[in-house]
């Protein structure tokens, strides 16, 4: 895959543990950034009460990168390079998944009452977001 963008991070798809603290009491997990997540984090949301067995569009980003924990239940990310597709299935809170950007992530097989949080590297900007696949292999083809 060519990368015509400077901002494109030349890391890629990966699942990243998290420092995990186990008590008795009850365990704890932390998510530091630019420690434990190779970016600065500007905004954070979180996905819930999608019906069982559902997905959510899928879409890139030009700029952001993002970091996804599944914080409850289990779902699917399935990352689109331009070049092959993997899945990596989200199950536990002390690990997640990071997106670089200019990758297709789709959100899919959630489990009942599960909770993704996303991590993104950016403000919510609707100009960084690329939303259909075939201006998104366009894109990743230049």
């Amino acid at each position: 895959m060519a990368n015509n963008n400077p901002e494109k991070d030349s890391d890629s798809v990966r699942i990243i543990d998290l420092p995990r603290f186990l008590d008795a009491r009850g365990n704890l997990s932390v998510i530091e950034e630019c420690k434990d997540i190779p970016f600065p984090i500007r905004r954070a949301y979180w996905v819930y009460d999608v019906p069982g067995g559902e997905a959510r569009d899928g879409h890139a980003y030009f700029r952001s990168r993002e970091f996804i924990v599944a914080l409850s239940g289990s779902f699917d990310v399935v990352a689109d390079d331009g070049c092959r597709l993997r899945k990596f299935s989200l199950n536990r809170s002390y690990y997640g998944l990071y997106i670089p950007a200019g990758v297709w992530r789709t959100l899919t097989n959630f489990s009942t009452n599960s909770l993704a949080l996303i991590l993104s590297s950016t403000d919510y900007d609707p100009a960084d977001y690329i939303l259909d696949h075939d201006r998104y292999i366009e894109f990743v083809s230049k």
